[in-house]
C-alpha cells in the first residue's frame, strides 16, 4: 500500500494507493501520524473517495515530523571515501560505530517543491538520497528479531547538507537543518511490500544526470542494527523517519567538487518507492 499526504482545496488530506495510480481520500485520519499511530489499511475503505491525481498538491507524507529526522553518517564505504577525500578533518578516522546525528525539521516539503539555495549563507549546497524508515509504534530496547514488527513503511529522503556550515561548526546539525533541508516522498510504501531488508536501486539525478547510483543492500549499518542501537536508549516514536545515509556520488565527492545551484533540479529515486524531485531556488 502506498500513503500520501495531499493538498486539496487548500486542506491537507491523507491519501492511499493500491497501485501508486488510483488515489483515494482516508477522511477517518487527521493525518499521516494518525494513520501510523492505527497501523495503516489493508485494503481500499469502501467509504474512501477517489480523487484525480491531477486534483491534488502531492506534499511531504509527513510534513510535520513529531521528532527529529534522525540519520545516519557515513553508512556507504564509497561514500565514506569520497568525503574523506573532501575533508579529512570532517569525515576521516576510524569508525568502530555508526554516526547518529538528527535533522530538525519544522516542515517538510514534498515532491516538485523548492530547496531554498541560501545564498550568502551556504557556499557548497549539496544532494543525498537516502531511503527513510518510518517506525510504526513506540520503540525501546527492540530485539533483533522484532524489528520488521516495528516499521511502517519506507519513503525517500533527501538529506540536504550546507557542505560549509557543515564542517565549520564540527558538527553536522545546523549544516543539516536549515529550513527546507529535509524534502520527503513521494509516498510511504508499507513495508509488506519490500522483503525484509529492502535491497532496492537508489539514484540521484541532477539535470538529467546520473550522479548516485547504488543499492540499499550495500549499507554499512543495516536496519536491525540501526533499530536495535538506538532503541536501546531512545524511545522512537510512532512516525518517527530514520534516514538511513546516502551512498557515493554527492557534490563534495566530485573532482572537483560540484555543487548545487539555484535553477537545478534533483530527482532521487528508490526502486519501488517513486522519485522524489526538487528544484533549487534562488
Amino acid at each position: 500500500m502506498r500513503y500520501y499526504t495531499v493538498l486539496l482545496n487548500d486542506e491537507e488530506k491523507v491519501a492511499v494507493s493500491a497501485n501508486g495510480k488510483d488515489l483515494y481520500l482516508l477522511e477517518n485520519y487527521k493525518d499521516m501520524d494518525a494513520l501510523i499511530a492505527a497501523g495503516g489499511v489493508q485494503e481500499i475503505p469502501k467509504d474512501a473517495r477517489k480523487v484525480s491525481p491531477e486534483a491534488v498538491k502531492l506534499l511531504s507524507p509527513i510534513p510535520r515530523p513529531r521528532q527529529d529526522v534522525l540519520c545516519l553518517g557515513i553508512n556507504y564505504t564509497a561514500h565514506a571515501e569520497e568525503a574523506e577525500r573532501f575533508s579529512k578533518e570532517s569525515f576521516g578516522g576510524e569508525r568502530p560505530y555508526p554516526i547518529f546525528f538528527s535533522k530538525r525539521v519544522c516542515y517538510s516539503q514534498g515532491t516538485d517543491a523548492p530547496i531554498p539555495a541560501y545564498t550568502g549563507l551556504v557556499d557548497s549546497l549539496d544532494y543525498e538520497c537516502e531511503l527513510g524508515v518510518v517506525i510504526g509504534k513506540d520503540a525501546k530496547n527492540v530485539k533483533r528479531e522484532d524489528v520488521p514488527d516495528y516499521i511502517f513503511g519506507y519513503t525517500i529522503v533527501n538529506d540536504v547538507s550546507a557542505r560549509n556550515l557543515q564542517t565549520r561548526h564540527k558538527q553536522w546539525y545546523f549544516g543539516k537543518s536549515l529550513d527546507g533541508f529535509t524534502p520527503m516522498g513521494p509516498c510511504i510504501v508499507s513495508a509488506d511490500e519490500f522483503a525484509f531488508p529492502p535491497k532496492q536501486r537508489i539514484a540521484c539525478r541532477i539535470n538529467g544526470d546520473l550522479r548516485q547510483d547504488s543499492s540499499t543492500a550495500n549499507l554499512i549499518t543495516g536496519i536491525t542494527d540501526i533499530i536495535v542501537m538506538l532503541s536501546e536508549g531512545m524511545t522512537l516514536k510512532a512516525g518517527t523517519v530514520i534516514a538511513t545515509g546516502t551512498p557515493a556520488g554527492v557534490g563534495m565527492g566530485m573532482k572537483p567538487p560540484t555543487f548545487l545551484k539555484p535553477g537545478d533540479v534533483v530527482e532521487c529515486e528508490i526502486e519501488g518507492i517513486g522519485v522524489l524531485r526538487n528544484y533549487i531556488e534562488g
